[in-house]
């Protein structure tokens, strides 16, 4: 029998799971502060942010190891986890991978992606395994040990049991963290595409921004306990609502300012100040990639003296100060864009890649 003839995880098993304004931590210290959201049927939710910002203390509750100190988990609007009471993990149909994959080492490939199959006759749970297995591209692997396994495979191995029993919804705590960064790209890609193929809600815990944006159909990105942003990848980089989710997705240069009767002085130059920030102190953020280096003076330019650049292979890190007031700036430009031994350069930067925000306290 093939996975297409078992509808294996098919999109109509996926559920609903919503946050209902979280609140939870340890020690009498506030880890989750009043979080709501929901990962949608058959998408892919990734909870991002630094550490300590609630992120897997958000999966383990919504896993059942961790029940609330206050607001409502809610699995297709039944109450897991709540005032009404609370649903154990086994009756939630959610599935975990841990970021240490917990493989048993004793067990065989095939006994490790079987052993969440109690409910399962034991024939059946064979040829689920050997499917899931063969699903990761595993096949001929049942009989193999996990010490016999690259980190790779062993993170397929822990994928194919997390989905042999068709969860609902997929909780993953930092599943490519142990994996060489030159192995992460394709088993990340291997593993969305199996995501994709079992139609469950995946909720992805990760402190990687470019993770996040390659893997979620939205990103929550969290800080100390609260929600910052929800969003797509492409909304949460274009339009960040504060310094903090603009630097969490690209290095910036930030500065102090002041918007005064609709104009605000920047070290680029004078530019418009958003309608509702006419007169407010602020926060300009401009991304490195978004400064443009020329040799040639132009009256939109602004003069700079190169302190240091880097070369990274297929571009360079330069580290300039603005003639005028001084800011040390910095700019990643392509490899071979300046010329060696130039030291005068001419920066621009176009209104709209100057990112401005409300000076929060």
């Amino acid at each position: 029998m093939n996975l297409a003839a078992r509808n294996f995880g098919s999109s109509g098993t996926a559920a609903r799971l919503q946050f209902e304004n979280i609140r939870h931590g340890y020690g009498g210290r506030e880890i989750v502060r009043g979080v709501s959201l929901t990962a949608f049927p058959g998408k892919v939710l990734c909870l991002l942010g630094p550490s300590g910002s609630g992120k897997s203390t958000l999966l383990r509750i919504a896993a059942g190891l961790e029940i609330p100190h206050a607001g409502r988990l809610l699995i297709n609007d039944v109450e897991a986890s709540g005032p009404a009471g609370f649903l154990p993990p086994e009756r939630r149909g959610v599935g975990l991978m841990f970021q240490d994959f917990a493989l048993f080492p004793h067990m065989t490939v095939a006994a490790n992606v079987a052993f969440g199959l109690t409910h399962v006759q034991k024939p059946a749970r064979q040829a689920i395994a050997a499917e899931a297995l063969a699903r990761v591209g595993l096949a001929g692997y049942e009989a193999k040990y996990p010490h016999m396994l690259s980190g790779g495979e062993q993170q397929r191995v822990a994928l194919a049991r997390a989905v042999a029993p068709r969860p609902s919804v997929l909780l993953m705590d930092e599943p490519f963290s142990g994996l060489d960064s030159r192995l992460k790209d394709q088993v990340r890609a291997d593993t969305l595409a199996v995501l994709r193929e079992t139609g469950a809600t995946v909720v992805v815990v990760t402190h990687d921004p470019e993770e996040a944006m390659g893997m979620a159909d939205q990103i929550a990105l969290l800080k100390d306990g609260e929600l910052v942003q929800t969003g797509s990848a492409r909304e949460l980089f274009t339009r960040p609502n504060s310094v903090f989710a603009a630097s969490f997705f690209s290095e910036i240069n930030r500065f102090d300012a002041l918007a005064r009767d609709g104009n605000v002085e920047t070290p680029f130059g004078t530019r418009p100040a958003p309608e509702n920030l006419m007169n407010a102190e602020l926060d300009l953020a401009v991304r490195l990639s978004d400064i443009r280096i020329t040799t040639a003076e132009h009256p939109e330019a602004t003069p700079a003296t190169v302190l240091n650049r880097r070369y990274l292979g297929t571009s360079e890190h330069l580290t300039m100060r603005l003639e005028q007031g001084g800011d040390v700036v910095e700019a990643s430009v392509g490899a071979g864009v300046l010329a060696d031994g130039i030291s005068r350069v001419f920066l621009i930067v176009a209104d709209d890649s100057i990112l401005m925000f409300e000076k929060q306290p």
